[in-house]
């Protein structure tokens, strides 16, 4: 019922000629050197949309991009439209591209296709590589190839300039300090992740790997205090008090600060691939270089 509802919604605002489709799509395009009116359903797709296109393209962001503990353009999107996700909204718009991200609910995705208009799709980068494809492909999609290129160059110097932590003794253990990220609910982040390559790159070693955690998992309070970690990453900002807060704050936690060294990491910073992840990198480098001190 809800998808035929949606389907009317769309074909009645295609009708009354407030969605291009077809030729008039095609005009639409012809008429400019890339789209005209672009739509995210997506944060990760709101951050590049908003570092790579003109202001007079983007028709609207989704209502995440303003939320300063979520988003790294809060402030460049205070003054954008923003939409909720819902069918009504994006037609509305009238847009030529829409970004959706890999989660992006499936229906509207389907129908906006089935009109014509055209979707990139987003997925969740694992590695540095995935973000350095992901800025160009956004990039190209906006018609702003050259900004792409710019944006990774700027990307790669600000990880150049991360200094490399100190090298172990020799004979040593594995280079790298212990590092568990937790995250509310107890979820840690393992090996085939963004979040991940970010630790190695910055000179730490994901104990998360040892636990058998591919992607992303739960680890009890118990092994968060026996896993040995020497660093835990926990979020760099405070949330709303919930149930999936609470181990976060938790006594024991506390108590681990005498042998285990808390750092903050802001999830916005790594949550998508952009930019920032080099501020996520820098931050992680300082602890690995704090822990391979004498």
């Amino acid at each position: 019922m809800a998808r035929r509802l949606l389907g009317v919604v769309l074909a009645g605002l295609v009708l009354a000629g407030l969605v291009p489709t077809g030729p008039a799509l095609a005009s639409s395009r012809t008429a400019a050197a890339g789209p005209r009116r672009i739509v995210s359903l997506n944060l990760c797709a709101d951050e590049l949309l908003v570092r790579l296109a003109d202001r007079e393209q983007i028709a609207s962001v989704t209502w995440l991009a303003r939320d300063p503990r979520a988003s790294t353009v809060a402030a460049a999107a205070a003054d954008l439209p923003v939409n909720h996700g819902m069918t009504e909204e994006i037609a509305a718009a009238r847009p030529d591209l829409v970004l959706v991200g890999r989660h992006t609910t499936r229906t509207p995705v389907a129908l906006l296709r089935r009109l014509g208009i055209t979707v990139v799709e987003l997925d969740l980068p694992r590695s540095l590589d995935d973000v350095r494809a992901q800025i160009r492909a956004v990039a190209a999609a906006v018609g702003h190839p050259a900004r792409g290129e710019a944006a990774v160059a700027a990307l790669d110097r600000h990880l150049a300039a991360v200094a490399a932590p100190a090298p172990a003794p020799d004979p040593g253990p594995v280079p790298g300090a212990r590092a568990l990220v937790l995250r509310p609910a107890g979820y840690t982040v393992g090996p085939g992740s963004l979040v991940d390559t970010i630790l190695e790159r910055a000179g730490l070693r994901n104990v998360a790997a040892e636990l058998g955690i591919d992607g992303y998992g739960q680890v009890p309070l118990e092994t968060v205090v026996m896993a040995g970690a020497e660093v835990l990453v926990v979020d760099g900002e405070a949330e709303s008090p919930s149930l999936a807060t609470e181990i976060l704050g938790h006594p024991v936690i506390g108590r681990l600060a005498g042998r285990v060294r808390l750092v903050p990491v802001p999830v916005r910073l790594w949550a998508c691939g952009g930019p920032q992840v080099a501020d996520a990198v820098r931050i992680l480098a300082a602890a690995a270089r704090q822990d391979s001190a004498p």
